[in-house]
């Protein structure tokens, strides 16, 4: 088979699709891919780090306000399409499944307009402008959360989950805790706030150092890249505890989450698969700067369901993070109770279901 795979801007649409990616490879080595993305984007980076044939258009989102920039944004659109087409006609991909992002449009577009099978795969419980447009031409979207479904044509929609999560799902202690100065037979904490951090987070968790020296836990502390030497520098002052480690970024995010007992993290839909993949409590802080707050409607997801704790950033002090940690971390009920919620969520073969869907669109299932 011959897939089309196109998905960019943030890690959060990019991670699911190379996740699916290595799923086929491993299983089905046959199959040919080719990636379409931007140059200015992340995936120009972390899709060519994997041997994928990688290539280009140039695309920008609609302004939410009047703009000309929208009258551009139209005209990068059509060329891209034009682009994109050349692209499909010469690769003749069986499939072309979009993951999200601007650069999704065109070529999605492009290839029903061929009557290729199209799909996409909304990772969030509020889908962006870019999927609410293309679910009017392809044939199936594959949705991560069940409140999705209400946005969409009801009769293309299947639940597939997220394939992050069955990349996630069989990941094994190894002891990486060590590497952080850390025991194994603690309860760990681990906070983080995406790759460049959150502010937010970043001064509740320096305001607390204090107290958490005091708790028979202990606690990772992911700062962010940007954010990290500030940090640094604000905790010696106070002075570190022992039971206290940061770094500014894990680069084997899920050998980290499947030794963690708690998470405290935003609500990005890619962290929430791994979350429930591998069965973790956790601690939402839903960013409030996002379109459609969406984290928040993730979040919800999971906290309806006794999986997580819904702590709005403007509640979010250094009591009420210690107030949390200390209502999880010293309940063993509360904590099992939460592990349990979290696991029946996750969805550990999101990658199998949705190769499914497209070998049904190509009829050869």
């Amino acid at each position: 088979m011959k897939i089309v795979v196109s998905g960019g801007g943030t890690g959060g649409h990019i991670y699911p699709a190379l996740a699916l990616i290595r799923m086929i490879k491993e299983k089905h080595p046959e199959t040919s891919f080719l990636y379409i993305g931007t140059e200015a984007g992340l995936e120009s980076k972390l899709v060519t780090r994997e041997d994928i044939p990688f290539r280009t258009i140039e695309i920008t989102g609609f302004k939410r306000s009047i703009s000309m920039e929208n009258v551009k944004t139209v005209m990068r659109f059509l060329k891209g399409v034009s682009e994109c087409k050349k692209m499909l006609r010469e690769f003749k991909p069986d499939v072309v499944i979009g993951t999200g992002g601007y650069v999704c449009g065109p070529v999605v577009y492009a290839a029903s307009k061929l009557r290729i099978p199209t799909i996409i795969h909304e990772q969030n419980s509020v889908p962006g402008l870019t999927n609410k447009f293309l679910s009017k031409y392809v044939d199936k979207i594959a949705i991560c959360f069940k409140e999705a479904e209400t946005f969409f044509p009801k009769e293309k929609v299947v639940l597939t989950g997220n394939p992050r999560a069955s990349e996630v799902a069989n990941a094994k202690p190894s002891g990486i805790l060590s590497e952080f100065h850390l025991t194994n037979d603690k309860k760990t904490v681990l906070i983080f706030g995406g790759s460049r951090g959150a502010r937010p987070i970043n001064e509740a968790v320096i305001q607390a150092l204090s107290t958490l020296a005091d708790r028979t836990y202990q606690v990772l502390y992911i700062t962010g890249e940007v954010h990290y030497n500030q940090v640094k520098s604000e905790i010696e002052k106070v002075g570190k505890p022992e039971n206290v480690a940061i770094a500014p970024f894990i680069y084997n995010m899920p050998e980290v989450l499947v030794e963690s007992d708690l998470v405290l993290s935003r609500a990005g839909a890619t962290t929430l698969a791994e979350l429930t993949a591998l069965g973790v409590p956790s601690i939402l802080v839903p960013s409030p700067y996002v379109t459609n707050n969406h984290q928040e409607k993730n979040a919800r997801s999971l906290t309806d369901h006794r999986a997580a704790i819904l702590l709005h950033e403007k509640d979010l002090t250094a009591e009420t993070l210690i107030k949390y940690f200390d209502d999880v971390l010293l309940d063993e009920n509360e904590l099992q109770m939460m592990k349990r919620a979290a696991e029946e969520l996750g969805i550990k073969d999101a990658s199998d279901r949705l190769y499914k869907v497209m070998l049904q669109l190509t009829g050869k299932s």
